[in-house]
């Protein structure tokens, strides 16, 4: 397994000067992302199924989501935080077993409150998950910060993209009788647990790599906190802009295409997919993107840029909207890998904190716009959703307010080296 082969590495510099990035590490926590938020992306795939099976209102189905993304986003960066004080390695496939419970008690559940339980272990999972495979990520970049939140996002995404696929083969063909089939889910996350446990074995000889020194006497503290506060107070706009339009997408886009084109539940989780395999693509970019031409303009052309397509998606054909939301997944997804690197970059000194609140704050906003956006559906029709969430996209304009942040040790160096580092 590449990860225990990097494990055994010493944290060796090159010629150059430059840290070792350890891709086996990284493609690691990649994996075990990618089976995380499979299992996560299960839920909202089958709402169909569990509507039909426990006569749920729009507003029920908002109310999943919710729990979900409560107990996934409000444990996160409290999780952080701890992890910043006390390293904690062997979280993550502790973590993951309470995704293992959750999966398969969706499975079985009977009712509707047993229901919101599944959904709440999994979302226990993702907060252990997420902030501490973050802070792994960035210790085993080597530098590359941009490069590994993407590589440690794609797996995510790739997971969600994944998991409608394999629940419309697996769950969805079945009617409501499939859904004791989500028990097969269930081996992806042993499969996660392994991996997980060889990570935290790497990182837990690793430690120091988590908060390098800083370099030529820069302070620890890189920004005055209320600088810090104008910043996140923006990036929070920022996400949520991104985040309420992609829930819209992730929850009911579904019952978007069943009920303005006629499909069937499984050709709209086929299509569902083929947004989210665009959204994967997007969060490949964002990072390197980041890392060469710098983050404040990913953010402004990723959230901005997609505007126009946001805007035409309420009133074009079938095709056209399959065209149209494959490019708006592209172009959004590519912003959340910048925005968290350019947060950590902002507060060197505490990455798990920063990596869990703004994790944990996208999950809160998923929740949030689900129900919200149910709701509106609910009373005005779920295609005045769209029309609605159309203009979200043209908070980007406040990414202009935000200053231009980087890594300390490429403000340390000369700018000729950095354009070097930066073309290498």
């Amino acid at each position: 397994m590449p990860v225990s082969a990097a494990s055994s590495a010493p944290a060796a510099r090159g010629d150059d000067g430059k840290r070792q990035t350890y891709y086996g590490v990284l493609a690691g926590v990649s994996t075990a992302h990618l089976m995380n938020d499979m299992m996560q992306s299960l839920i909202v795939t089958v709402y169909p199924l569990l509507q039909g099976q426990f006569h749920l209102n729009f507003i029920q189905i908002g109310l999943i989501t919710l729990t979900f993304q409560l107990t996934a986003s409000l444990l996160q960066p409290l999780v952080g935080m701890v992890t910043d004080r006390y390293p904690l390695p062997y979280a993550t496939p502790i973590g993951m077993c309470f995704t293992l419970t959750g999966v398969l008690l969706m499975s079985v559940a009977p009712d509707y409150a047993v229901l919101l339980l599944s959904v709440a272990l999994i979302g226990c999972g993702s907060s252990v998950f997420h902030p501490q495979s973050s802070q792994t990520a960035r210790a085993a970049s080597g530098g590359r910060y941009g490069l590994a939140q993407s590589l440690f996002q794609i797996g995510g995404n790739l997971g969600q993209a994944l998991g409608p696929l394999l629940a419309a083969a697996v769950v969805l063909r079945y009617g409501l009788a499939g859904r004791a089939n989500l028990a097969w889910f269930g081996i992806a996350a042993l499969i996660a647990v392994i991996i997980l446990f060889m990570v935290s074995h790497w990182y837990s000889g690793h430690l120091y790599l988590r908060k390098p020194k800083p370099m030529h006497g820069e302070a620890v503290r890189r920004f005055p906190p209320r600088v810090v506060r104008h910043m996140v107070g923006i990036l929070f706009v920022l996400m949520f802009s991104k985040f309420f339009y992609l829930a819209s997408i992730s929850s009911y886009y579904e019952f978007f295409l069943m009920h303005r084109f006629g499909l069937t539940a499984h050709a709209a989780a086929n299509l569902l997919g083929v947004f989210l395999i665009a959204v994967a693509v997007g969060t490949l970019l964002g990072g390197p993107l980041g890392d060469r031409i710098g983050r404040k303009r990913v953010i402004w052309f990723s959230i901005l840029g997609c505007a126009p397509f946001t805007l035409a998606l309420p009133y074009v054909g079938l095709g056209t909207t399959v065209v149209l939301s494959a490019i708006i997944g592209l172009v959004l997804a590519s912003a959340f890998p910048a925005i968290i690197v350019y947060a950590q970059d902002m507060m060197t000194h505490r990455i798990g904190m920063v990596s869990g609140l703004f994790y944990g704050f996208s999950f809160g906003l998923g929740g949030l716009g689900a129900a919200v956006l149910g709701l509106i559906a609910d009373r005005f029709g779920i295609v005045f959703v769209y029309q609605l969430c159309a203009f979200l996209p043209l908070l980007g304009l406040l990414a202009v307010l935000l200053p231009d942040v980087r890594p300390p040790e490429q403000r340390a160096r000369p700018s000729g080296q950095r354009e070097k580092a930066a073309a290498g």
